[in-house]
């Protein structure tokens, strides 16, 4: 099986590495981790497991990769069309997952070609140096289905093969509401969490989690009004798993919105609280907490 991975950040380099034992694996990633890949190998602690791991790795996709069996899109959300355009003659007519933060991704992948995957991942990923990555958290399993809905031997043999691997990976007929689910959990904690520099667990303050329950509360008007069905009956029964379930698991994570924000790199809030806000805009829904922090990360992105 031949798995490459565009994009790679701290999540494909990580996902690479593990999937490196059981298929063979090339990676598509910057200039600094490749040479650090290639020299000394991938660094992984936490946990996942700890080792290092030697796979394929450059700046660029050699014609030998250029017929891949799963391209796996990790990149952050600002660069899935480039990213996209950059590689539309080996996409084309294969299959790709999007293993990414936020709405709209997939949408753009159709735009390329129509083996679409989408997949959702709840685990943390912290960078300790070049080509080398902590994991430090992680809130449930690996999500994959056909995108927008249903699945298929292609999803079933990739779940398959991600959980050889050692990774928690199940496949299911409604990504769609799974993506939505994550976005919900992103647009809570990751740019809350960035302004006030603090752990998600931090989050569970009287006077964040008002802030917290609103965004929610808004943002679960927009999935309604797309018709989208999520596992929880209410808003109230989702911030509650939020607060006993995902919070407990994720308390010592660090927003990658906040990485994002210290090393001066543009944020994914155009595809999370920005979307939810855009969104709501056309269905005629009011979202003013989402358009607020929404606003708030655009502007210290600017600084």
């Amino acid at each position: 099986m031949k798995i490459v991975v565009l994009g790679a950040g701290a999540v494909g380099l990580t996902v690479a590495a593990k999937l490196s034992r059981v298929a063979d694996v090339h990676a598509v990633a910057r200039k600094r981790h490749v040479d650090a890949v290639r020299e000394r190998g991938f660094l992984m602690t936490g946990i996942w497991g700890e080792g290092i791991y030697r796979f394929s790795c450059s700046e660029d996709l050699p014609d030998v990769w250029r017929d891949a069996d799963y391209y796996i899109i990790t990149a952050k959300s600002t660069d899935t069309e480039s990213l996209c355009r950059q590689f539309a003659d080996a996409i084309r007519g294969h299959e790709v997952a999007s293993l990414q933060n936020g709405i709209g991704n997939e949408e753009i992948i159709e735009r390329f070609t129509d083996r679409v995957i989408g997949a959702m991942i709840i685990t943390g990923f912290e960078w300790r140096g070049d080509a080398s990555v902590h994991v430090s958290v992680e809130a449930a399993p690996m999500k994959l289905g056909r995108f927008p809905s249903g699945t298929d031997d292609a999803v079933e043999s990739l779940a398959d093969l991600i959980r050889a691997a050692g990774i928690r990976a199940e496949a299911t007929p409604e990504i769609r509401a799974d993506i939505w689910s994550k976005t919900l959990y992103n647009c809570a904690l990751n740019p809350l969490g960035a302004i006030a520099n603090v752990p998600y667990g931090a989050l569970t303050d009287p006077h964040a989690w008002a802030i917290v329950t609103a965004i929610v509360r808004e943002a679960w008007q927009v999935v309604e009004a797309e018709g989208v069905t999520l596992p929880w009956k209410t808003p109230g029964a989702y911030l509650e798993y939020l607060r006993t379930e995902q919070l407990p698991a994720t308390a010592a994570h660090h927003s990658s919105m906040l990485q994002d924000l210290a090393l001066g790199r543009k944020t994914e809030i155009d595809f999370m609280n920005g979307a939810v806000a855009a969104l709501a805009r056309k269905h005629g829904i009011d979202a003013p907490y989402n358009a607020c922090i929404a606003e708030l990360i655009r502007f210290r992105e600017r600084l």
